[in-house]
């Protein structure tokens, strides 16, 4: 797969803002036990990709706590990763507002409170988040300064209490993808590799944490599958698929995997991915085209000609589609008639 499909499933750029600031560690799970349970079962929802009974959960620890931010934090949360999951237009509105929200309720309660662990972890959360949303719309100025607004907090905590591990997920993946993206100036001084720091962070922060460990989990597999550790990224990603073996998310890391050790079987994962969206989704053309493309590049890969030229008429057979999604596809649909004229070229 191109570097672009990388980028496409994994966000890595975005990844140091947000997979990794969820993570609570276990010595930090949040106190009150009824707040635990409504925060802890809606996020296993969101890993099982049932949105509607997360937002549920989340509701409730918004009604029934209306002092803290978390259950704002994670209705927004839970908007995000239903709209990534299913390549649908972010509700924009909706998740500002709630995120901005939760951010100036943290920022209230540090004032009342300012030695608060959990109160800066609220207010990192919130920021994180945001910063990932900018992203997710090309805002790269605001997300880089709103995520390293993020970093700096999560540091503060980490001083405060060296045992607050999702502070060691946060500034590990920060520390592995600052270096990975900034290889070309290691010959200044200043520029220190700090890949295996960032990496030794997320190994200790996986092995001590609790309620969002499946999201560090995947950082942990694409930073692999960045270093062509391919057999290590399919170890982890088959360990975090015995637990939820429907998780697309997952899916998508060990498939990626696979494409460099046996294609064949990436292809197999790939087609679980394409045939596991909900009826539901009436229009998941992004999702259907990039893994059509994928898929047939494996075929590729693998000497079939024939399967390839199959999944790249069945993508390019599409002709309706809604003018933004058209818009947003030129890019791929343009090199999947390449690949077709490749591969019909001599014929």
């Amino acid at each position: 797969m191109q570097e672009t499909e990388l980028l496409v499933r994994s966000n890595i750029f975005l990844i140091l803002f947000f997979i990794l600031f969820q993570t609570l560690a276990n010595s930090q799970v949040y106190p009150d036990g009824r707040v635990d349970y409504l925060l802890r079962t809606g996020i296993s929802h969101i890993v099982k990709q049932d949105y509607t009974s997360a937002q549920v959960f989340f509701n409730s620890l918004d009604k029934e706590f209306p002092g803290l931010p978390l259950g704002k934090i994670y209705l927004a949360a839970n908007k995000i990763a239903e709209a990534f999951d299913y390549a649908e237009d972010f509700d924009e509105d909706y998740i500002m507002k709630t995120l901005e929200d939760a951010k100036e309720q943290a920022e209230e309660l540090i004032n009342a409170k300012q030695d608060s662990i959990w109160y800066h972890y609220f207010y990192a959360l919130a920021e994180g988040y945001i910063a990932y949303f900018h992203g997710m719309n090309r805002s790269w100025f605001s997300a880089l300064s709103t995520g390293i607004n993020a970093i700096t907090e999560f540091e503060k905590i980490l001083t405060a209490d060296e045992n607050f591990y999702e502070a060691y997920i946060a500034i590990g993946t920060f520390e592995y993808w600052k270096s990975r993206k900034m290889e070309f100036m290691n010959w200044l001084p200043f520029n220190n590799d700090t890949r295996e720091i960032g990496i030794d962070r997320l190994v200790v922060a996986i092995d001590s944490s609790s309620y969002n460990s499946y999201l560090a989990i995947n950082s942990l597999i694409w930073i692999y599958i960045d270093q062509k550790k391919y057999e290590t990224a399919i170890k982890i990603s088959d360990q975090a698929l015995s637990e939820f073996p429907d998780s697309r998310t997952f899916k998508w890391g060990l498939a990626r995997a696979y494409e460099e050790i046996n294609p064949q079987k990436s292809i197999e994962l790939y087609l679980e991915i394409l045939n596991s969206y909900p009826s539901s989704i009436k229009y998941n053309y992004k999702n259907e085209i990039t893994l059509k493309h994928i898929i047939a590049q494996q075929y590729v890969k693998l000497g079939n000609k024939v399967s390839a030229l199959k999944y790249c008429d069945e993508i390019l057979s599409t002709k309706i589609f809604p003018e933004k999604t058209a818009d947003e596809l030129t890019e791929r649909l343009d090199r999947v008639k390449s690949l077709k004229m490749e591969l019909t070229k001599g014929n």
